[in-house]
């Protein structure tokens, strides 16, 4: 058996694979990482599957070649605008057999399928149940209710549930890409796991994913999230916005927002000039900086606007005293994080990165980074649970929901 495992983000303009070693003392480092042009998704969504399948091989492919391995089981990223959320709890009696009953694990397992018995329509499936609290007896905010005495036990969880053909083309695509899905988790739990700390989660802090097609949010509060949301807006928004007003091409708009964008006009020094290329034998034109950043800057502001929107019934109903963390493509763009600070009302405002494994130093140290690293950690930390016997080839994936439920209780 190898040592090897393997996290591919599958993302609106680009897929990422990333191969991480664990060696024989335990300790992980990224060996390989590859990325590839995503041309076959719109809004997270896949809406061609042959150019997929494509992206997903070549990605797959400079990750292998970059690490000399060869992998075969890997973890995935799910997104997109069809990702929902929502909050619900349960109760259950707690058996009386005999006095002074202490609550056992089979309690709880059970307390969490009568919180997940929710009515979902047909075309819908849970991706995750995560635990957020216990109440025994009308105690609340208990974390792990094992062993206490009670009589009725109660849990709040979070229930993430997306599209089943979107969710299943995904993975048909990875499948046809020659690789075995070990498990999927959603995008954004896996960027909390790779660029928020402990304290934040327990704080009260948001998560702000921008992607290109989409922007992802997750609150989180008392180490569990209690919001999930996805936005249909991104940073493809903002590429065609300066195509629309500067008469460019989509590549030419990338290009300058990526290499010379500003969406905070304070930042800008004065005289500050960009070089726009000549269209049709045009000769090339110089224009102010500020010029794009007055393209840039109000649909930015319009993004964190709707974020704000979005988890207005959080922040007045439950303290958030952590961080907005920003990662994502867009949060590359200069003065993100001031213009954040100004749209939320806040100087706790940072940029997420994930950290430094070892081996490939540097490469993968970037906010569009941050969900592929969270994948390849988890499938670390599913490789470090398993015997090596037990995980071969032939594994089936097996219950993805209870070992998503032991696994958040370990990561919460």
């Amino acid at each position: 058996m190898s040592n090897f495992v393997a996290g591919i983000d599958i993302g609106t303009s680009k897929i990422r694979a990333v191969i991480g070693e664990v060696t024989d003392e335990g300790v992980f480092q990224i060996t390989g990482v590859g990325t590839s042009p995503s041309t076959g998704l719109r809004k997270g969504n896949v809406v061609n599957i042959e150019a997929t399948v494509r992206a997903v091989s070549q990605a797959v492919e400079a990750a292998e070649m970059m690490s000399g391995v060869e992998i075969q089981h890997c973890t995935i990223g799910i997104g997109g605008a069809h990702i929902e959320a929502l909050n619900s709890r349960g109760s259950v009696a707690l058996p009386q057999k005999k006095e002074n009953y202490e609550i056992q694990q089979e309690d709880i397992a059970k307390v969490i399928d009568v919180a997940r018995a929710c009515r979902f329509p047909l075309d819908r499936q849970v991706i995750h149940v995560i635990p957020r609290s216990y109440i025994v007896d009308g105690e609340e905010g208990i974390k792990d209710p094992r062993n206490r005495i009670g009589v009725r036990l109660e849990a709040e969880v979070h229930i993430v549930t997306g599209s089943v053909t979107s969710v299943q083309t995904v993975l048909k695509c990875v499948n046809r890409a020659g690789l075995f899905v070990d498990e999927y988790m959603l995008n954004s739990l896996a960027e909390i796991k790779a660029i928020m700390t402990e304290d934040e989660r327990e704080l009260g802090s948001v998560l702000i994913d921008i992607g290109a097609g989409t922007t992802d949010i997750i609150v989180m509060s008392g180490g569990a999230p209690v919001l999930t949301a996805v936005l249909p807006v991104g940073g493809e928004h903002v590429t065609n916005d300066i195509s629309i007003v500067e008469g460019l091409s989509v590549e030419m708009s990338e290009k300058i927002k990526c290499e010379a964008g500003y969406c905070w006009e304070p930042l800008i020094e004065e005289d500050s000039d960009i070089i726009l290329p000549g269209i049709g034998g045009r000769p090339p034109v110089k224009i102010p900086r500020t010029t794009i950043c007055s393209v840039i800057q109000p649909r930015m502001e319009e993004i964190f606007s709707m974020v704000k929107e979005k988890i207005a019934p959080v922040t007045d109903s439950c303290s958030l005293s952590g961080n907005f963390v920003l990662t994502g493509g867009g949060a590359n763009l200069a003065g993100v994080v001031e213009l954040a600070c100004d749209v939320f009302g806040t100087q706790n405002v940072r940029i997420g990165i994930p950290g430094t494994f070892g081996g490939v130093v540097g490469e993968y140290r970037s906010p569009e980074y941050s969900s592929v690293i969270g994948l390849v950690l988890n499938a670390y930390e599913r490789f470090s649970r398993m015997q090596p016997e037990t995980f071969t080839k032939d594994t089936p994936s097996g219950s993805v929901l209870t070992w998503v439920k032991n696994w958040f209780k370990e990561f919460f």
